[in-house]
């Protein structure tokens, strides 16, 4: 049970339908995303997700940001955003589980799971590999990108946020 209310567009105060409306032109507008906007300030902060991933885009293929927030959201260890990368993951025809990483890839997976797991356990070796790979900026958006995606996980669960029905069976 959900322990916040979703919004209902046809209720909502005149704010809130604008941050819809602006939103639904470039994404679903999902049960976490109607959690969020009880606080538009909350909703607008945690939708900046789309502006770092469209900067990570200029240095990593859809596929690394996939995986990246994938291994980020089972680490956590939520469904909501757990499901919908995987939805993506399977309709693309590929197991995570099963996949053979480039060396890139894996990183990315790797430095995921360890910015949800522990953030201060991440040492020299790993920042020796990321700088191997990416420029400072790249690591400074990686990692806030990371943080976003995070704070969505947090959001899903700590609010309790219902599975959206197109992800069910996935």
């Amino acid at each position: 049970m959900p322990f916040i209310p979703m919004i209902d567009y046809e209720t909502a105060a005149p704010e809130v339908r604008e941050a819809w409306d602006a939103h639904a032109k470039i994404g679903r507008i999902t049960n976490m995303k109607r959690t969020l906007l009880n606080s538009v300030p909350a909703f607008h902060a945690l939708m900046e997700w789309y502006t770092l991933r469209d900067e990570a885009a200029k240095f990593l293929t859809a596929l690394d940001i996939n995986f990246f927030c994938y291994a980020i959201s089972v680490q956590n260890d939520c469904l909501i955003c757990s499901t919908f990368f995987r939805k993506i993951l399977v309709d693309e025809g590929i197991s995570f589980e099963g996949f053979a990483f480039t060396p890139r890839q894996q990183l990315l997976v790797d430095y995921g799971r360890a910015l949800a797991k522990d953030p201060h356990g991440i040492g020299e070796e790993m920042f020796g590999r990321l700088k191997e790979s990416f420029s400072d900026g790249q690591i400074v958006l990686l990692t806030a990108f990371g943080a976003v995606m995070n704070a969505t996980n947090l959001i899903n669960n700590a609010l309790k946020v219902p599975l959206d029905g197109y992800l069910a069976g996935y």
